[in-house]
């Protein structure tokens, strides 16, 4: 298939790069996370807070790669680095005004995610420079920012520090002379509840679960490798 390509005088970058049994890059991209909230049932029984609701807010996330190809079609990648950087963002509507005479409070969680995803891809044959790929896979994540052990916690919303989840997502790769560039959308979805609940705080008793719901959008920049 390469050396058809040669015979019709099209230039392949990277010709051996199927070969290479495992190669390393740097990952670069941008995030849109959220949580998915099941109210308590205390939220029934009271009437101060009236709904509560997560909403989308965006931050970047980078990291390094390592992938172990099995095959031209198939291949391992695991994360030994992998930050990620995010802000969730709480709306609530109170029925009594609040100190600032407000009935709208608005609760903010920053978190930094030390995330190790193991993911499979599933590659498409090369077209000239260009190629396909899918992917699936589960995580770990560790939030080196968790406030879950805080003692003042002016009744913002506690989050555990370990998640668990589940991803996929779909890419394409571009081959370069002496790299490839690797564009990618992924969704990621967190299958533990990461609420530490705290009767005592209006704003946390109110929510049963939470979990993590995130969209990565992420430039992979391959290459290297033997």
């Amino acid at each position: 298939m390469l050396s058809s390509y040669a015979q019709h005088g099209i230039e392949l970058n990277l010709p051996d790069h199927d070969e290479k049994k495992y190669y390393f890059g740097i990952v670069l991209g941008y995030n849109s996370s959220h949580y998915n909230i099941t109210h308590h049932p205390y939220f029934l029984d009271r009437d101060t807070v009236q709904t509560v609701n997560s909403k989308n807010s965006g931050r970047i996330h980078l990291g390094i790669m390592a992938t172990y190809q099995l095959s031209k079609h198939l291949d391992f990648r695991f994360y030994p680095l992998n930050l990620i950087f995010s802000e969730k963002k709480f709306g609530y509507s109170l029925r009594y005004p609040n100190e600032q005479s407000t009935t709208y409070e608005k609760q903010n969680v920053e978190s930094i995610v030390m995330s190790f995803p193991l993911q499979v891809r599933l590659k498409s044959d090369r077209i000239k420079n260009f190629r396909v790929y899918t992917l699936a896979g589960m995580k770990y994540d560790f939030d080196l920012a968790s406030n879950s052990g805080a003692r003042n916690s002016d009744n913002i919303v506690k989050v555990n520090k370990t998640d668990y989840g589940i991803e996929g997502g779909v890419g394409f790769q571009f081959f370069f002379p002496y790299f490839i560039l690797s564009p990618e959308i992924k969704f990621s979805y967190g299958l533990t509840n990461v609420h530490s609940r705290d009767e005592k705080l209006i704003y946390s008793n109110v929510i049963d679960k939470m979990n993590s719901r995130m969209i990565l959008f992420s430039l992979h920049f391959e290459g290297g490798g033997k």
